[in-house]
């Protein structure tokens, strides 16, 4: 996975456990591998079941994606939704 040379700081909960905050740096990873290089979309939809996994909630979900596009000027809500209705094996999406 690769991220931007751009240094952004990823929104992460100070109360995670190491598992959760890998799990959810690695979906941020793919999300930003989806603007910046493509991405395998099934990879990306089983990052993402993770990442709900630690983050359940939905207006937290939000709340998370609103300080990740403001970090990095990618979107979550717009990544998953792209993959969501691509039938392509690889999603590369444009800011």
């Amino acid at each position: 996975m690769l991220v931007s040379n751009e240094n952004f700081s990823l929104p992460l909960d100070a109360a995670w456990s190491t598992q959760d905050i890998i799990k959810v740096t690695n979906f941020y990873a793919l999300v930003a591998d989806a603007y910046e290089t493509g991405v395998d979309r099934e990879l990306l939809l089983a990052a993402y079941r993770d990442f709900k996994n630690v983050v359940p909630m939905k207006f937290e979900e939000k709340q998370l994606d609103r300080e990740f596009a403001a970090a990095s000027g990618y979107s979550i809500y717009q990544t998953i939704k792209a993959a969501r209705e691509s039938t392509r094996p690889k999603l590369k999406l444009s800011l």
